[in-house]
């Protein structure tokens, strides 16, 4: 059951995007400028392609929010498509129109548009590639900056970096990283046109980016998202559907060109010994020293974080670190070989306008999903119809975990 619910509408050439979020209590504080200042992350990084030059994002609040505060009612957003105007026609909802623009029958290797057409029973691929666009995720971020100013209320934070793209990797890494040591390799990756926090890969990453648009062809890359600031004891191990890495996993699967998701130290795992990858449990008390603990540190603690973060399916205490795997964008100017869906002759696949490489703003769109997924497991544990409701219940819990 989930407390926090959302969902998304629109096309990629459509009117725009409208977005409801449904639980976030009410008092929390909220305005449109919390949701663009993500909504202009995801749409910044080197390697984008043109469509980054004519939106310039804005979400519209139209309800559930009254005075700069959410009100307990389904919050909804709409962003405007600003090249609507050149589409009014070819994405009109009026029959009048049909057949104002020449039918899309090149379905494109890597892309939705065969399985989506012949599953929906269309002639026309345009009728898949404008839902299955990345141009969707845009309302994502929208609903998930939604869910990061409401994580933010009670400490946690969300974010993420890149460590890879193509074959250039970064030094950067969250595995073993301290919640500072986190924050700080995050600040330095949004000053990053690639949002990496090693400099000296940048560089390199930016020129491997270059080099694919002047060859035609796309990049992929691998990222990594983070949270800090999360209690104890959020999912459950008692079903399947509540066990907080299988839904972190399958909310970042779902975003577009994802390819590979893994918790901590992820597939490594398999190639170590059990004695190098459990991460072992300490205990300081008030008055202790602590082997390896922060002068800050009371109560159960670890020193490593190869789970990360997450035990059983419950979030452990320590930060959660989720690391995913974007394929290059397969909508390429080089085109590949594909297979006319009505001729069924061979044809090099259709070109739609693309990325390059998009791996630093699928970081930003796995934020938003994380935060989702982050802040439903929140509501979970701690309920609340206001956020001081929410808060009340988030403290006690804290008091309670201190007895022990």
């Amino acid at each position: 059951m989930s407390f926090l619910k959302f969902i998304t509408s629109g096309e990629s050439h459509g009117r725009g995007l409208t977005g409801i979020i449904e639980g976030i209590p009410s008092g929390l504080g909220l305005s449109a400028e919390d949701i663009d200042i993500d909504l202009r992350r995801r749409q910044g990084g080197h390697g984008r392609g043109g469509r980054m030059k004519i939106e310039t994002d804005h979400a519209e609040i139209l309800s559930g929010v009254r005075w700069g505060r959410t009100i307990g009612s389904p919050v909804c957003l709409v962003i405007e498509n600003r090249d609507w105007k050149n589409w009014s026609e070819g994405m009109s909802a009026e029959a009048r129109y049909q057949g104002s623009i020449k039918p899309v029958t090149k379905p494109r290797p890597g892309h939705a548009d065969l399985s989506g057409a012949l599953k929906y029973n269309h002639t026309d691929v345009r009728n898949i590639l404008e839902r299955s666009s990345a141009r969707e995720t845009a309302m994502r971020v929208g609903l998930g900056a939604i869910a990061k100013k409401f994580l933010l209320e009670f400490g946690a934070s969300v974010g993420s970096y890149v460590v890879q793209i193509g074959s250039q990797k970064a030094a950067a890494s969250s595995q073993q990283a301290t919640e500072d040591r986190l924050m700080k390799q995050f600040r330095a990756a949004e000053k990053s046109s690639v949002r990496c926090p090693d400099a000296t890969a940048s560089k390199k990453m930016v020129a491997l980016i270059d080099k694919a648009m002047k060859e035609g062809n796309s990049l992929g890359g691998i990222f990594e998202v983070f949270v800090t600031g999360l209690p104890v004891g959020l999912g459950s191990h008692i079903q399947w559907d509540r066990k907080l890495d299988g839904r972190l996993a399958q909310a970042v699967m779902s975003i577009q060109a994802i390819k590979g998701v893994e918790v901590g130290l992820g597939f490594e795992m398999g190639r170590r010994p059990g004695s190098q990858v459990m991460d072992e449990i300490f205990y300081k008390g008030s008055g202790d020293k602590g082997q390896g603990a922060s002068a800050e540190t009371t109560g159960f603690y670890r020193k490593t974080n190869n789970a990360g973060g997450i035990e059983g399916g419950m979030t452990n205490g320590m930060p959660v670190l989720i690391r995913a795997v974007m394929k290059p964008i397969p909508t390429l100017k080089k085109a590949l070989q594909s297979v006319d869906l009505g001729t069924k002759k061979p044809f090099a696949a259709a070109y739609e306008r693309s990325d390059t490489c998009a791996v630093p703003a699928a970081a930003v769109v796995a934020e938003a999903m994380t935060a989702l997924i982050i802040a439903d497991a929140f509501l979970e544990k701690f309920g609340g119809d206001s956020i001081k409701e929410t808060m009340r219940n988030y403290e006690l819990y804290l008091k309670y975990l201190r007895k022990f």
